[in-house]
């Protein structure tokens, strides 16, 4: 007979959890594995609330698999290291991401870019190789092979910090290898939400010109004047879009909601590139025409391998690169969940969870 979450493992853990397609969290029960030789045990003490959590949450996606413990935007300190750990000691603050498992023998994981290892085992809703089931950072503790886990820098914020995991290497990976990072060139950024705030940062460290896109037009002064970047573009103003017509080298766009890109493309210069990475529901339409006269490229790329995002880490530390975030606590989560649906956070909620999640 199959064990409950809580008898599954000997480490009794504890966190907030979705049971159904409402995504309504509540406290939940459940067990970690035993810290094994390869392993690090981690007390946690801030998660990010990622766009794709409430999606899982609410089963948007179609595969989620409850009672689900979203979370892989993780901060928090070593209590126990297995005997083959050499990284990491006890006390050492760490970071967790979005994957902790992958095959380590297929060519991606060869390359360090375990994040397309068909194997991939994500940090929730997912399973470990043995069958047990893998839950994230809405909880107090977790247990990570070290190949997973990162250093987190001394002078990189926790609470700043912990959104970098996911929304920071998601658009970090696609720069560095899209070659969008040559000083001077002009960077769009669709999108100013979890995702695109930080793109405008890293853009600026990259020494870019940055225009954000958007279809709101009272984001414009956060934008300029907060985020720091160069000019904003409203969509729904035509006579702008048309002055910028061919004016950008690449754009990256984070939207998530189904929207056209034929208006996108047209910004690019001939030669650009277009990279998304905001996962609509649904498929959307690609003008081929743009593409072909003018030899641009359409992209997409998913997080980063291990070795990158440690290098992620390390680049917003040395160029003072966080998240805007809205620290809350654990049982303010289904409130911030609504808020977010909305867009309603500027830009990330995380949650101090050592100093909130109580049994």
């Amino acid at each position: 007979m199959a064990k409950s979450p809580d008898q599954e493992h000997p480490q009794k853990a504890f966190g907030w959890a979705a049971r159904d397609k409402s995504g309504l969290f509540s406290p939940f029960h459940f067990s970690r594995r035993e810290n094994g030789d390869e392993d690090v045990t981690i007390k946690i003490l801030f998660c990010g609330v990622c766009h794709s959590d409430v999606c899982i949450a609410k089963n948007e996606w179609g595969f989620t698999n409850y009672p689900v413990v979203p979370g892989h935007e993780i901060v928090g300190t070593v209590t126990t290291v297995g005997s083959n750990v050499k990284k990491f000691k006890v006390g050492e603050r760490v970071g967790v991401g979005v994957i902790v498992g992958s095959c380590k023998k297929c060519e991606s994981c060869q390359q360090d870019l375990e994040n397309y290892c068909p194997q991939t085992i994500f940090t929730y809703n997912s399973h470990y190789t043995d069958g047990a089931k893998t839950y994230g950072g809405y909880s107090d503790m977790i247990v990570v092979d070290e190949r997973y886990v990162l250093h987190f820098p001394d002078n990189l914020p926790s609470e700043g910090g912990a959104p970098l995991l996911c929304a920071g290497i998601t658009v970090y990976s696609p720069m560095k290898y899209y070659g969008m990072t040559e000083p001077g060139k002009h960077l769009g950024v669709a999108g100013l939400g979890g995702l695109g705030h930080v793109a405008v940062k890293m853009g600026k460290a990259f020494g870019l010109k940055v225009t954000v896109i958007s279809s709101s037009p009272k984001k414009e002064a956060e934008a300029i004047e907060r985020l720091g970047a160069d000019s904003f573009l409203v969509t729904s103003d035509p006579t702008k879009m048309k002055a910028a017509l061919g004016t950008m080298d690449y754009i990256i766009d984070t939207v998530s909601a189904v929207h056209a890109l034929f208006p996108l493309l047209s910004l690019l210069k001939p030669n650009g590139k277009l990279v998304t990475v905001g996962l609509p529901d649904k498929p959307l339409e690609l003008p081929i025409f743009p593409l072909v006269l003018g030899r641009k490229l359409v992209g997409g790329s998913n997080i980063g391998g291990m070795k990158e995002t440690q290098e992620m880490l390390d680049f917003c530390a040395k160029h003072g690169i966080t998240a805007d975030v809205e620290v809350i606590r654990m049982d303010y989560l289904n409130t911030a969940i609504e808020r977010l649906a909305k867009s309603d956070v500027r830009y990330r909620f995380v949650i101090d969870v050592a100093s909130s999640l109580s049994q």
